[in-house]
């Protein structure tokens, strides 16, 4: 069974945020070259991506996910505000030149 490889956000040398600096398509082999700066959806860790995921799934629906996690209501609107205040963050942190 292959194992899924997960998309690295920040630098295994000094923990940095890292930037795009290429993509292809292997269907017709284009590379597109330049420096982009991931989303701040993408540079959540992945217990976050997967948090924010069941989220939508759910409607937005506080009650609903803590149903779903087996955790309490404010169990999970405090997940819910620390993943905010993350998102918040990073996006002050893109608009930094």
């Amino acid at each position: 069974m292959e194992t899924k490889k997960i998309f690295p956000t920040t630098c295994p040398s000094c923990g940095g945020a890292l930037q795009v600096r290429s993509l292809h398509c292997p269907a017709c082999d284009t590379t597109v070259s330049g420096d982009y700066r991931l989303s701040p959806f993408m540079r959540l860790s992945p217990d976050e991506q997967s948090f924010l995921l069941e989220f939508v799934k759910c409607s937005g629906s506080l009650k609903e996910m803590a149903a779903m996690r087996s955790l309490s209501y404010p169990t999970v609107r405090n997940k819910l505000d620390t993943l905010i205040d993350h998102l918040v963050k990073l996006e002050n942190d893109e608009k930094i030149p």
